[in-house]
């Protein structure tokens, strides 16, 4: 029933130590058989839980959210209520989910076979798409994001947008569909607003975080870097 630690860290984080309190599961929670939650994970009320998913350590799970089988959800994740996560999606280390947010993973749904004879399974097939949400990375309430999609590290993706495309590591998207806006840093405070495209003012000397100090840069590898002030 309980979590090893550090499901996303970069090294195995060795055996299990209980240093926080367990899980505190409410009583109208639905969990099957398998599933694993992590130590000061708190479970609201009205959740259902598939068999096969694991959530980490110091996570918040609101009422009415339903979290399809074998999802991994990593330590320290915000999901509020009426959440929809479905099979194949991955959160990493700390994210954020908003209320009344709906995952998907198939392009071509459809209930019965193209006779209407049969009516098909809801089992993953080989149509089955991935998503995955990485470390950091906020979508405000009422998102719905299209199946097979990336959301870059500390990326935020405002409320009521729908995501159809991949969203980079610290990109600002709102919209149906969402659109890039800006970055924002680590701390979720937009950094640079879109004017004359993305590339601007971030190349050289980067721009400051006016709420923590840090600066959003390119690096010289051409990855997009959040530095901590001196």
């Amino acid at each position: 029933m309980y979590f090893r630690p550090g499901l996303f860290s970069q090294s195995d984080p060795g055996p299990i130590i209980r240093t926080m309190t367990p899980p505190w599961i409410h009583d109208t929670a639905i969990l099957e058989q398998d599933v694993q939650i992590g130590d000061a994970t708190t479970v609201w009320s009205d959740v259902h839980i598939r068999h096969g998913a694991v959530i980490g350590e110091q996570c918040i799970v609101g009422e009415k959210t339903y979290i399809a089988y074998d999802v991994l959800i990593g330590r320290r994740c915000k999901i509020n209520a009426f959440v929809y996560i479905c099979n194949g999606v991955t959160l990493e280390d700390g994210v954020m989910i908003g209320a009344h947010t709906t995952f998907t993973n198939d392009r071509f749904p459809r209930a019965a076979t193209w006779d209407l004879s049969e009516l098909l399974p809801s089992v993953p097939t080989e149509h089955t798409m991935f998503t995955f949400v990485k470390r950091g990375a906020a979508l405000g309430a009422g998102v719905c994001v299209a199946p097979g999609i990336t959301i870059g590290e500390w990326a935020t993706v405002g409320m009521a947008s729908v995501v159809t495309d991949d969203v980079a590591p610290h990109m600002l998207v709102a919209g149906n569909p969402a659109r890039r806006l800006g970055y924002v840093c680590r701390c979720g405070w937009r950094v640079a607003t879109f004017v004359h495209g993305p590339e601007l003012d971030l190349k050289e000397q980067g721009v400051p975080c006016g709420n923590c100090g840090a600066t959003l840069r390119w690096s010289a590898a051409g990855k997009l870097e959040c530095d901590a002030s001196e």
